[in-house]
């Protein structure tokens, strides 16, 4: 046993018993975070306009702090842009994320002083709880892959800003920067085919132990190195046992990847944002990923139903139920008060409150009162594609609106790995399963108002191409499951391989 893992295992102990006391107290942690928050904000240009001076439980609380987007918190974003204090929160932030926003261009999230231990301090623990529960310490002292948008960081303001993978490059404890691949010129590379090549280049013949990032880059990178050497990812990489993602939902992608590594390995699925690093996997044995309950974040739940509501049912942890459907919203020691952060969730268990991903709010397909999510699609696909022995590379749906009754249907563009030996069959078994799942449709599809889904077989490498583009391939940029709209769509059409299923 090499010094690093020999040195982690006593902190990895220590953090997985914080992290099993914090599991038993999270009602209380969220509870006290309120009060903390409050304390801070009343005195913030924010606090004196929402009166959170007079604010005493979270009952007063959502009567004085409504639920806001991004473009609800821009006049308050524009004035720390200017460089003025104690807007959000005190004094200015210490970076602003830049992230590309679905209806707002570019957001600049504020991450605080005391906001930047979220971010680090949850990764770091994901890890460490990992290395407790399986006792694998040995991938601490091979070399790593942590992936980030450029860390060259412009200042607005005073204020050093860009990507958050890129700020939490500069915030690798030192002792981990000797097993950091790619190097910081290579993590500064902007064009992603080029980055790829050069990290293929810089890893290929290292001793890889642990590979992060979202699924459909690590796919992308394993594709490479195959191309590169003829060799799954294993046989180049005999010590690589653990696989760090988040980002989009795993499952989609994961028969695939462990077919290029060539088995099975433990993964780690992590919720980070530029919002905050919300939840990551506490267990290899249990669904769902832990909330991070006790890390400067109050978190309150909406159901998804009411999320556009004027006055939408808002529950704190206290109230959640598992199985319903919520949009996420945060407040935090960032300075974000009542924030829409766009994700939905579903709890698996409260008992440690565990959830899951289920999607994004503007991500959906309701053309026709059908109100599908992508959880219901990926699991509808997934599941009939592991009964016929199909593996999916990429997919994305929408509506296809044709006039009168009967005529309209939902269309998913799928990029195969290997096809179904009888596509029409393939495409009712999908529909079937998605009207099991989803009532509005079943009742859309039985009433003759939808005719059943069609499937538009895209290229080899058709997804690819089109995020190519659209300027968007590579780094966190992910393609949408669901669209209410047809403009992913029709650009898709360009790539489509067969003509659609009857």
């Amino acid at each position: 046993m090499k010094i690093k893992s020999f040195l982690a295992k006593p902190f990895a102990s220590y953090i997985y018993k914080q992290i099993r006391r914090g599991v038993s107290t999270a009602l209380q942690d969220q509870d006290a975070i309120l009060k903390e928050l409050l304390k801070t904000g009343k005195s913030t240009e924010f606090g004196t306009d929402h009166k959170l001076a007079e604010v005493s439980n979270y009952n007063s609380f959502k009567q004085a702090v409504p639920i806001r987007d991004y473009e609800g918190f821009a006049p308050y974003i524009e004035k720390i842009k200017e460089g003025k204090h104690n807007i959000l929160w005190k004094g200015k932030p210490v970076y602003l994320a830049k992230t590309s926003g679905t209806t707002s261009g570019v957001k600049y999230i504020p991450i605080t002083k005391d906001s930047i231990s979220n971010h680090i301090n949850t990764a770091r623990n994901a890890l460490l709880n990992y290395m407790a529960e399986t006792g694998n310490t040995a991938f601490a002292d091979g070399k790593m892959i942590f992936l980030s948008g450029s860390p060259e960081l412009e200042r607005i303001a005073g204020i050093p800003t860009g990507r958050l993978s890129g700020i939490v490059n500069h915030h690798i404890p030192q002792y981990l920067r000797k097993n950091q691949l790619p190097s910081y010129e290579t993590n500064c590379i902007e064009d992603w085919e080029t980055k790829l090549d050069a990290i293929v280049a810089e890893t290929i013949n290292k001793d890889m132990t642990l590979i992060s990032g979202i699924p459909p880059w690590v796919q992308m990178y394993f594709d490479r190195l195959q191309e590169k050497s003829g060799k799954k990812i294993k046989e180049l990489f005999p010590n690589f046992s653990v696989m760090v993602h988040g980002g989009v939902a795993f499952e989609p992608y994961k028969a695939k990847l462990f077919q290029s590594i060539g088995q099975q390995i433990d993964s780690i699925e992590t919720f980070p944002a530029s919002e905050g690093f919300f939840a990551f996997q506490d267990s290899q044995n249990e669904e769902g990923l832990l909330l991070n309950t006790a890390s400067g974040i109050f978190f309150e739940f909406v159901p998804v139903a009411e999320i556009f509501n004027e006055a939408p049912t808002r529950l704190s942890l206290h109230e959640v139920k598992t199985g319903d459907n919520y949009a996420l919203i945060v407040n935090s020691n960032a300075g974000l008060w009542g924030y829409n952060i766009g994700d939905t969730v579903k709890f698996v268990s409260t008992n440690p409150y565990r959830l899951v991903v289920t999607g994004r709010i503007k991500h959906f397909i309701s053309a026709f009162g059908e109100h599908v999510i992508a959880e219901e699609v990926e699991q509808s696909l997934l599941k009939v594609a592991a009964e016929e022995g199909v593996r999916i590379t990429e997919f994305t749906v929408a509506p296809m609106i044709q006039q009168g009754a009967g005529k309209s249907y939902h269309e998913w563009f799928i990029e195969f790995e290997n096809e179904p030996a009888n596509m029409d069959a393939f495409a009712i078994k999908v529909d079937e399963t998605m009207r099991q799942k989803n009532i509005y449709y079943d009742d859309l599809i039985s009433g003759a108002i939808l005719q059943p889904l069609k499937i538009m077989a895209v290229k080899r490498g058709g997804f690819v191409e089109y995020m190519k583009s659209v300027g968007k391939l590579g780094g966190q940029n992910k393609v949408p499951r669901l669209s209410n709209d047809r403009k992913l769509a029709d650009e898709l059409s360009r790539w489509a391989k067969l003509e659609a299923t009857a």
